[in-house]
């Protein structure tokens, strides 16, 4: 047991694998023991807030892992060393990255289409009452605004800045700098979009 445990645990996709099989048994021991679901608003709701959960955690675990661990650590780094950094880490660290800004805020929009407030919370609640859907509009347009930096400026200067895109040394230095400036700017937003989002499921 030990062994097979082992030999899963090398392996990302068998883990990631395993790990869906058990959330998988879960939900179904949850359902019957509730005497079952109705598959209903409330069940895709709940579906979709957990898509939503998961692909947050991923773009924001991303953001912060930049910000907290690679950018403040990257002078501290051999220059014989940093090519694995720009060349293998970062470029795979950014497709996770955009890719769960794009599915957070496509699920957070279908969340919020599933449960009829997605008018108002765009609107910032003006002329419903305020409170919940001004919470949740001031969240939802806070990570609509990060997503635009992360694929129209980040991204694009990332692939200036990483050599995937072919450039001369100072729009390379140039765009590595905005890249940061955009990234830190996510980084200063993330706080009071999350704040957003959780006082309007918790709060009102």
């Amino acid at each position: 047991m030990i062994k097979l445990m082992v030999k899963i645990l090398q392996s990302l996709s068998k883990t990631v694998h395993l790990s869906l099989a058990l959330s998988i048994i879960l939900f179904i021991g949850l359902f019957f023991s509730n005497g079952g679901f109705d598959f209903d608003r409330s069940f895709w709701s709940w579906i979709f807030r957990y898509i939503h959960v998961v692909v947050g955690i991923m773009w924001i675990g991303l953001l912060w892992y930049f910000n907290f661990v690679q950018i403040p650590n990257m002078a501290k780094i051999p220059d014989e060393q940093k090519p694995a950094i720009g060349k293998v880490i970062a470029p795979s660290a950014l497709f996770w990255f955009r890719w769960a800004a794009v599915f957070t805020i496509i699920s957070g929009l279908i969340l919020a289409t599933i449960n009829g407030y997605v008018h108002s919370a765009m609107t910032l609640g003006i002329g419903s009452g305020g409170g919940r859907n001004t919470a949740i509009g001031i969240g939802m347009w806070l990570g609509i605004i990060m997503a635009f930096n992360v694929w129209f400026v980040i991204w694009p200067n990332q692939k200036r800045a990483l050599g995937i895109v072919e450039c001369d040394a100072e729009k390379k230095a140039q765009s590595a700098k905005t890249a940061m400036l955009f990234s830190r700017t996510n980084t200063l937003l993330s706080l009071p979009m999350l704040l957003s989002m959780v006082a309007a499921q918790n709060l009102y």
